[in-house]
């Protein structure tokens, strides 16, 4: 496991387990020898094992490997992948890559113009080298509904999927042609779902781990009496079958007036920002909760320059449209812009891109305090 609320765990899988989701997981996207995959995650990813490894294995299809991070776009345009399975912050740095050379604003109005804008969206992810994609799949963290929208309006439809390294990754995707903004999509083949007492989402099937490894303890925290993984995600599930994922169990955190907060479904608001390119919201102990933010490139072109008056005003705009449509107690007292860079080499990412909650919580939690008691709505790390 990733880690992202405390220490990486080690899971348990059989061989079964694995062919069980590889055969209906390349079933279920129709994969086939024809198609193209680019591998840059680690293999300890259980995502880059199923959908890279195990389904090139099942279907020989052509993988192409990322030299690293830096090079992940030149790569990109090299393989020109069909099916591509990325995590959010890759598809956000799609996205920051693409405002670096055109504006927001400009890139929408011709999105807008009949003819025009389907020939700009073509042009565009052919200069991501994502224009051959048929299969693109979103997944390990919740993704702004924005962002997906964006994606849309160019022509790609990202399709959400929901699974854990429990079980192999295996449990709801959402259908092509099925979106529906704010669920992920129906159970896989063969996968059985159940909301617990306390809104946990609890699943079972042919490809939920074995348990832990040297730690019994955990596993029976983690694996019920009848065999069901305990995700660790609170969600409803809809009539249709549609999972909606409400936060994590761990990461909601209680402020000094005895509210329960979730974190993520306000940090993907946050996210909707143009130039915030990595956000993470905290408050426990705290009267409100607080939103800190890491800006993208252009982000910091702005702020370090002449861009930096009419950043502040929409970074202020944002805060008070995202607390117009939360509950009282979730409302944010500021938005905090933090100069450094949240990476997986100076251990604020884990290795699949995801935020190290503690870590981040450690770094400034000394400053939260007297950030807490200014009264700017946005304020800039010293």
């Amino acid at each position: 496991t990733s880690g992202t609320t405390g220490l990486p765990k080690g899971v348990m899988h059989s061989f079964g387990a694995l062919a069980f989701a590889a055969i209906r997981g390349t079933e279920l996207f129709g994969l086939g020898e024809g198609d193209r995959l680019l591998s840059y995650l680690p293999l300890c990813h259980v995502a880059e094992r199923m959908f890279v490894e195990m389904a090139s294995i099942y279907t020989g299809q052509t993988v192409f490997f990322a030299e690293s991070l830096d090079t992940f776009l030149t790569d990109l345009k090299r393989a020109r992948p069909t099916a591509l399975f990325g995590v959010p912050r890759i598809w956000t740095k799609f996205q920051m890559g693409v405002y670096s050379k055109i504006p927001p604003s400009r890139l929408d109005t011709l999105l807008r113009l009949p003819f025009i804008g389907k020939r700009v969206g073509h042009k565009v992810l052919a200069g991501l080298g994502l224009d051959a994609v048929r299969v693109a799949i979103s997944g390990a963290a919740p993704v702004p509904e924005a962002l997906l929208v964006w994606y849309r309006r160019l022509g790609l439809d990202v399709l959400e999927v929901y699974g854990m390294t429990e079980s192999c990754g295996y449990s709801h995707v959402c259908r092509p042609g099925q979106q529906k903004l704010g669920w992920i999509g129906p159970p896989c083949p063969d996968v059985e779902v159940r909301i617990g007492d306390d809104g946990e989402v609890q699943v079972r099937s042919g490809a939920t781990m074995l348990g832990y490894y040297k730690d019994p303890a955990k596993t029976a925290e983690t694996l019920t009496a009848d065999g069901f993984l305990r995700t660790g995600d609170k969600g409803e599930q809809g009539t249709d079958g549609r999972l909606r994922l409400t936060g994590r169990l761990k990461e909601i955190f209680k402020t000094s007036k005895g509210k329960y907060v979730a974190p993520a479904p306000v940090e993907n608001r946050l996210a909707e920002h143009a130039r915030i390119e990595q956000v993470c919201v905290v408050g426990d102990g705290l009267s409100a909760p607080m939103g800190l933010c890491v800006l993208s490139a252009v982000g910091l072109q702005d702020a370090a320059g002449a861009g930096r008056q009419a950043l502040q005003g929409s970074l202020e705009r944002l805060l008070e449209e995202v607390n117009q449509v939360l509950d009282k107690h979730e409302r944010l007292r500021q938005l905090v812009v933090v100069k450094d860079s949240w990476a997986v080499e100076n251990g604020f990412l884990t290795p699949t891109l995801k935020i190290k909650r503690n870590v981040i919580e450690s770094a400034y939690g000394s400053q939260f305090l007297a950030w807490s008691e200014r009264s700017e709505a946005v304020l800039w790390q010293d």
